[in-house]
């Protein structure tokens, strides 16, 4: 089981961030979409490593047509030197319509004809054929050859899919080379509620010989972690973390997640609080049986042992994901901890 760092998206400290995740033992350095793009800064750090993998979790894929993003994962997975893995996710409706002016509608079958689109134009600069895609929301129909970059010598970068609900994470297991658990779940709702239909779907795909299904599937795990240096740091971080808990199990659309250990009342609890505002509040609420659930705490050392125990049977790689936006110092003394088993590139 590979073990990856989600880090903070902080262009000045990016690039250094990634080398040190390197010399941890990191598989991949992993950025989100939030308030910079991850292409850019993936591919600064490209230019601080050798080993590690360059990854975004995730880049939202309907702020962008499938040709844009053609082009940003091939530029970093080229100047890279194949190194990349390209983490997609549908954010929300009022974002992608009035943040992003882009059209929204039935997400899931939308992020099917976007995957397809994208390997289209990606066979098309590889192999120099004539690109001819028509799917139901995307067609893309001209490229000529100074349009067109140059052929890889290695395959293009994995496409990989976050989902939450049914038809998302059935998506993922369709027509996505690896699915993205969100972060707040838990190995049981991963075992009995997430992977069997990812699976089911990725069965039926292979059944079908879909070619992307020549590519090995991956399923990757988003884990919450609060540790530290020093006990007053450590007990921030599980502050932080109960928060972030319970900003989560206040949303509706992760009730599932609460109604697979029985506590769904405890979002009856949060929701009206967070109508309000009340975000510390609702911290109180995620007792240590919720907590230890949902995110992995102790020290580095304890930590990586139990992030083994819970998620190596079920996944192939886990992601590290602290609560301090701006600080991942702790989360690179679990991955020195974990002994430095993923030195091998992503």
């Amino acid at each position: 089981m590979q073990i990856d760092l989600a880090a903070p998206p902080l262009p000045a400290t990016a690039p250094a961030l990634a080398r040190e995740a390197e010399e941890r033992g990191a598989g991949r350095f992993v950025l989100s979409e939030t308030s910079h793009n991850p292409f850019l800064q993936l591919a600064r750090a490209a230019d601080r490593t050798t080993r590690i993998g360059l990854a975004t979790g995730v880049a939202i894929a309907f702020a962008r047509t499938p040709m844009t993003l053609a082009y940003e994962a091939w530029g970093l997975h080229e100047s890279s030197g194949g190194r990349a893995a390209i983490g997609l996710g549908t954010q929300i409706k009022p974002h992608i319509v009035r943040r992003f002016g882009m059209p929204w509608d039935r997400p899931a079958a939308r992020m099917h004809d976007y995957l397809a689109a994208v390997r289209a134009v990606w066979h098309s600069w590889q192999t120099g054929e004539r690109l001819a895609f028509r799917g139901e929301f995307y067609q893309h129909t001209l490229m000529t050859p100074v349009f067109a970059p140059a052929p890889l010598p290695f395959e293009p970068p994995p496409l990989l899919l976050a989902g939450v609900g049914p038809l998302m994470t059935a998506t993922a297991g369709a027509a996505a080379d690896g699915f993205l658990a969100h972060p707040f779940g838990s190995p049981q709702h991963l075992a009995t509620a997430v992977l069997p239909a990812v699976r089911a779907a990725r069965a039926k795909s292979e059944a079908e010989n879909a070619p992307w299904t020549a590519r090995p599937f991956e399923v990757v795990a988003n884990v919450l972690v609060a540790t530290g240096r020093t006990e007053e740091e450590y007990r921030t971080n599980l502050r932080l973390v109960r928060e972030r808990l319970a900003f989560y199990a206040s949303t509706p659309a992760y009730r599932p997640v609460l109604e697979t250990h029985g506590w769904a009342a405890l979002q009856d609890e949060l929701h009206p609080l967070s109508v309000r505002g009340r975000w510390q509040e609702m911290g109180h609420l995620i007792d240590d049986t919720v907590l230890t659930t949902f995110a992995v705490t102790g020290d580095p050392t304890t930590v990586a042992r139990e992030l083994h125990h819970r998620y190596a049977p079920l996944v192939d790689r886990l992601c590290l994901s602290g609560p301090d936006e701006t600080d991942a110092a702790p989360l690179l003394d679990v991955l020195s901890a974990a002994g430095g088993a993923n030195r091998t590139a992503s």
